[in-house]
């Protein structure tokens, strides 16, 4: 899940934004983004609102650049960030804690998938092995057999593929990350699927 601002927090933190510099709208929105490894991205229902707040407590004020609103920390605004470096401090670290928490979610569910994917071609395999063979099959037969066993495997990977892709896109449409090192574990379980398969196949 996205980390949540505890009341007042966003505040506080729109306020620290700008007293890095002036920025617009959309520019603010973009390093909420940045700031929290893309676990949480906000609105303009949510950003704006709290920007004309800040410009109602005199905070921040605002100018009009071409197209852009620009806003700008003012001098109490920056009052403010200074007397409350501890509250700050404090909410970098509970979104640094959501964005761990986050990645070893999303690296937890792949390897569920990835034993899951394992299980099921371990079971084929044993009952392959466990089932007696007819006796001298016709070669209609076998061929008949190898294509069911083949639209079989066909339905595993569509479904394990299918469910990888949905929980990764609602993930990322949460506003989600999806890390390097997350891509690379399962990559290297397909690859470890992959020669199991080819090893299995290889026996026969």
């Amino acid at each position: 899940m996205a980390p949540v601002f505890s009341h007042g927090d966003l505040r506080l933190y729109l306020l620290s934004l700008l007293d890095e510099g002036p920025r617009h709208g959309y520019d603010i929105m973009q390093a909420l983004a940045d700031r929290t490894g893309g676990t949480y991205t906000p609105s303009a229902g949510t950003i704006y609102p709290r920007l004309s707040k800040l410009e109602e407590e005199g905070l921040v004020t605002k100018r009009v650049d071409g197209r852009k609103t620009v806003y700008e920390i003012t001098a109490a605004g920056r009052a403010e960030v200074a007397a409350r470096v501890g509250d700050l401090e404090g909410i970098q670290a509970d979104l640094a804690d959501s964005v761990r928490l986050i990645a070893d979610e999303v690296r937890g569910n792949v390897r569920e998938a990835m034993k899951s994917l394992r299980a099921d071609l371990a079971a084929a395999a044993r009952a392959d092995r466990e089932t007696p063979p007819s006796p001298e099959p016709a070669p209609d037969d076998s061929r008949s057999q190898a294509r069911e066993q083949l639209r079989r495997a066909d339905v595993l990977v569509a479904e394990f593929r299918a469910q990888i892709r949905a929980d990764l896109r609602t993930h990322v449409a949460r506003g989600g990350e999806v890390a390097a090192s997350l891509v690379d574990d399962l990559a290297a379980a397909l690859d470890a699927a992959a020669r199991e398969v080819t090893r299995q196949l290889r026996k026969r």
